[in-house]
């Protein structure tokens, strides 16, 4: 019983050790806006993405979350924006973002009413100045066109 709670506290402490890989997403509807969602969490604006379930690829991860997050269809996946893994970009845990431009169309719903209260399309010049987590940081280097590993 002693060897097996060695071994289980030793896979526990290397899953907890090691960052959790996720996405955010950078979703261009038809007529060239951004579309943010409000947190639940902390009630700010943010790009629609999450964790990548066990399982799963970027691309299928970026597919899930944008249709849980904004009730919007994938059509594309552009260009990578950035890899961003600074241990301090989300306050609840180090994870490592892998951020992606998606042509994306439908209609704007929320399915996870237990993260996202809102979602909405800004033109370029009306998004919120402050953005939840490093968001400000991956929409400005998206708008740049810069290619970003953080």
């Amino acid at each position: 019983m002693r060897q097996l709670w060695h071994v289980g506290k030793t896979v526990l402490g290397m899953l907890l050790r090691h960052p959790v890989t996720g996405t955010s997403i950078i979703p261009i509807l038809p007529d060239g806006t951004i579309v943010l969602v409000r947190r639940r969490d902390n009630n700010e604006w943010a790009l629609p993405g999450g964790m990548v379930d066990w399982g799963e690829d970027i691309s299928t991860s970026v597919r899930r979350e944008l249709l849980e997050e904004t009730g919007l269809d994938l059509l594309e996946i552009g260009r990578l924006v950035g890899v961003y893994s600074s241990p301090d970009r989300d306050p609840r845990l180090h994870s490592i973002c892998v951020v992606v431009e998606a042509k994306v169309e439908g209609k704007m719903q929320i399915i996870d009413t237990l993260e996202i209260t809102e979602v909405r399309a800004f033109k370029v010049e009306e998004i919120p100045a402050l953005l939840s987590h490093d968001h400000r940081e991956q929409l400005d280097d998206y708008l740049q066109g810069q290619i970003t590993l953080a």
